[in-house]
């Protein structure tokens, strides 16, 4: 598998622990949507897989990884990215 593009938008609210949100594309023939990336408590940044909320009230990833080693490497070009567009975009 390779991730051959990756697209950031930047999240404009300053005060939420959402930061931007990511769109994926595998082997150039897949797309994966609304991966989101999320400042955690400790300054750091993580990534969020597409989710939906279920009737009891849970979020239920509909698309995920199936092993560590792939989570790894979807957050590492994400974040890379995340690192990249928040660099380039002129402060507000």
């Amino acid at each position: 598998m390779k991730i051959t593009e990756t697209r950031v938008r930047l999240v404009k609210k300053d005060d939420g622990k959402l930061k931007a949100v990511a769109s994926i594309t595998i082997d150039d023939c897949f797309v994966v949507h609304d991966v989101k990336i999320l400042e955690g408590n400790d300054g750091d940044y993580f990534i969020a897989m597409p989710s939906k909320k279920t009737p009891e009230g849970e979020y239920k990833d509909i698309v995920h990884p199936l092993n560590t080693e792939t989570r790894e490497q979807i957050k590492a070009i994400v974040l890379a990215e995340f690192k990249k567009v928040k660099e380039e975009t002129p402060a507000e």
